[in-house]
């Protein structure tokens, strides 16, 4: 089926559910899993301390062709305006959709060496047996060696006169959090022996520089305008030289990284701060590069690194989790990845075209206004009335929309 979906967000529900039950070939199980919430008991096996559960609302992004594969894209955030100016970004892109390419699943587990009696001796050694150390390594995980994955290389450097070792690990598509750091503490007593120092920190870095997604798409010059395309140029520019900008303009592409890693279970912490130390590393700057082809449409592309897995953690415990990657019909981490990185470029075009051509409140204020009104005590029906009532007023408050409540109910 085709993601292009016209008045998706003016159908019912129930309608949106049998298009994505229908896109997705869901199961009537599948279909349950919608209404499923995580029990307490679940929920405590998870983390610590629970005492309830948060509801975060999920909807679907439409329009996007990666790859030139159709997908639809579930995404959970409490901003409105996020989930349909990435669909009408997507809808930009649409004839050529998005071209995305992830290199493979490369991780760092560091470990850190202090009192090592001669660090130059002790590095060469390393370096020596470095065979024997992947080799052990390895050892922990048959899976990963099945896969010819697993512990691949050794690199070395120093900080503050400690010696650090990067063991570079192919974690396939697991996310590769707990494996990296079991690798890590079964080989640090055998680097201990080597080099005569003592083992502090064993741990996987989440700036994952050699697991990197690359997306580009065109966006139609003829649909924004020339002056749009200029105006969205000039702003990234704006980014590359001002980090109060950079930082805001990176946060636009998080809106729609994090709202997929929420719907799907993922850790969305872990790639906030790999997105952004990633952007540092030259200086802080934007992650997005936009230009101008010679018909006039606006090229634009992001480089990022990602590491998200397809197996294991919190994404096979809850049932909406699964749900939400079999909506989008991933067969594999790099896939995944792709997906990701489109709708971060996406996302961050999407604000930078509203900010260039209407304003970012224009939209943004209108679909906030139903939040405001339900927080103002509407329901049902009454919700779309508050809202209209202060759009059309231009009065978008938590005071004007008591007042309208109360004047609708005194009529």
């Amino acid at each position: 089926m085709d993601s292009l979906i016209h008045g998706f967000h003016k159908m019912t529900v129930d309608e949106r559910r049998q298009i994505i039950r229908e896109f997705s070939g869901l199961s009537s199980e599948d279909m349950e899993a919608m209404d499923y919430r995580m029990d307490i008991s679940t929920a405590g096996n998870m983390i610590e301390n629970v005492y309830t559960i948060m509801d975060y609302p999920v909807g679907i992004a439409t329009n996007f062709k990666i790859n030139d594969k159709e997908y639809l894209i579930p995404m959970s955030l409490e901003e409105p305006s996020v989930i349909a100016a990435c669909s009408n970004a997507a809808r930009y892109a649409r004839p050529g959709g998005f071209t995305a390419y992830s290199t493979n699943s490369y991780m760092r587990g560091e470990i850190e060496l202090y009192n090592v009696p001669d660090p130059d001796y002790a590095a060469i050694n390393i370096l020596k047996n470095k065979e024997n150390i992947l080799k052990m390594a390895n050892t922990r995980s048959k899976t990963l060696s099945g896969m010819n994955a697993g512990a691949k290389s050794i690199d070395l450097h120093f900080v503050n006169n400690e010696l650090i070792i990067n063991i570079i690990i192919d974690v396939a598509d697991a996310m590769g959090a707990n494996i990296i750091n079991t690798m890590l503490e079964y080989v640090s007593g055998y680097i201990e022996e080597l080099t005569g120092g003592q083992a502090n920190l064993r741990i996987m870095s989440n700036l994952t520089t050699e697991r990197i997604t690359y997306a580009y798409a065109k966006f139609d010059g003829k649909m924004l305008g020339e002056e749009t395309v200029d105006r969205i140029i000039r702003a990234n520019e704006f980014a590359k030289n001002d980090i109060y900008r950079a930082t805001t303009h990176n946060k636009g592409i998080m809106n729609g990284i994090d709202a997929v890693l929420l719907a799907t279970m993922n850790d969305f912490r872990a790639q906030e701060a790999n997105s952004h130390a990633y952007a540092s590393m030259g200086g802080y700057g934007p992650l997005t590069e936009y230009r101008k082809d010679i018909d006039g449409n606006l090229i634009g592309s992001i480089k990022i690194p990602i590491a998200v897995g397809t197996v294991g953690g919190a994404t096979k415990t809850s049932r909406k989790a699964m749900l939400a990657m079999k909506i989008m019909g991933i067969h594999g981490s790099n896939e995944f990845s792709n997906i990701l990185g489109s709708v971060g470029l996406a996302q961050n075009f999407a604000a930078l075209r509203a900010l260039a051509a209407e304003g970012i409140q224009s939209g943004h204020m209108k679909l906030h206004a139903r939040n405001i009104a339900i927080a103002a005590g509407a329901t049902g029906e009454m919700v779309e009335k508050v809202a209209g009532e202060m759009i059309s007023t231009g009065s978008i408050s938590y005071t004007a929309a008591v007042d309208i409540i109360k004047k609708f109910r005194d009529e």
